[in-house]
């Protein structure tokens, strides 16, 4: 009797895994991923905004297609650190730029960070902008891209400024006629502060500092409606955003801010939930945060969303 091949993939499940096996979704885990050998055509039927060829659709295990991500650790390999407050793992960018670019596009990020989505650009073969608000965050972020190595020989800019006014979005364009010859970028993904849930910085023109949900959606709109004319017709837009509690209220600002995205010339495509593992405000708390919310009637945070949005 011929004994059949048994591979093992996982020696210790955790939470995540389990939840994704009981309702029968695939579980990515980054460092796990090894380069698919797929078979080209002579004719590949793909999009206009990817080169993922459905002639092979089955060989692209590594694209997440669910609406529920539950993603594993965050990626710390090559260039990617853990060091900037917040939840922005590389696995979005990744699975954003795979998903809506093709190799030698542009993707712009409006609320850079520390450069992960820059990174993810290097590696995949796409040539990326970033903006960024803190002069110590550009520092930084140009040091992490710069260790990245770049095997598709794309190009990587960082344009310092507040993505609210006009003078930035001006650069933004100079700068892709100047390096890209190019007049359109090809994929936005924006991850905001989630307003003021962490103190990123005391400049008054950081998101995080407006004074009220109001004040904060008003600025939010206004990148949206700064970076839309940017965008090249029938893209794709990625928002990633999570909800925050307040004076004993949920606050949706996932919702909040999707309406103003709506508002500014984007139909809504998807809606993915991603849990949230390892919060560092979080970290080591568990049994407080449980505590606290047995007593005052709400629910700890363990998800975010991420919010696909096409230019009509």
């Amino acid at each position: 009797m011929k004994k059949k091949n048994k591979k093992e993939i996982y020696k210790i499940k955790n939470k995540s895994e389990l939840i994704r096996e009981e309702l029968g979704l695939s579980y990515i885990v980054e460092k796990d991923l090894s380069p698919i050998d797929i078979k080209k055509y002579e004719h590949p039927k793909t999009t206009i905004f990817n080169d993922i060829d459905l002639n092979n659709w089955k060989d692209y295990g590594d694209i997440i297609t669910d609406s529920l991500w539950l993603l594993g650790s965050r990626d710390k390999s090559g260039a990617h650190s853990g060091e900037y407050h917040g939840n922005f793992i590389p696995q979005i960018p990744h699975q954003a730029i795979m998903r809506y670019t093709k190799k030698k596009e542009i993707v712009l990020d409006t609320f850079l960070g520390s450069g992960t989505t820059l990174i993810e650009c290097k590696r995949l073969g796409r040539n990326g902008i970033g903006i960024e608000l803190l002069p110590n965050m550009v520092k930084r972020a140009k040091e992490l891209i710069s260790q990245e190595q770049n095997p598709f020989k794309v190009k990587t800019d960082i344009i310092e400024g507040d993505n609210t006014v006009f003078e930035t979005i001006e650069k933004v364009k100079k700068t892709l006629r100047q390096n890209y010859n190019a007049e359109k970028v090809q994929l936005i993904i924006m991850h905001p502060p989630y307003h003021d849930i962490i103190k990123f910085s005391d400049n008054p023109n950081d998101l995080c500092n407006a004074k009220t949900t109001d004040e904060f959606l008003s600025k939010f709109s206004q990148v949206v409606k700064n970076t839309y004319p940017l965008l090249d017709e029938k893209r794709f837009l990625v928002l990633i955003i999570g909800d925050k509690y307040s004076q004993s209220e949920w606050v949706p600002l996932s919702f909040y801010t999707m309406q103003k995205v709506l508002e500014n010339g984007y139909k809504l495509k998807s809606i993915v939930i991603k849990n949230i593992s390892g919060n560092r405000a979080k970290r080591n708390a568990e049994q407080l945060w449980r505590r606290r919310a047995l007593g005052g009637g709400f629910y700890i945070f363990k998800h975010e969303y991420i919010m696909f949005f096409q230019k009509r």
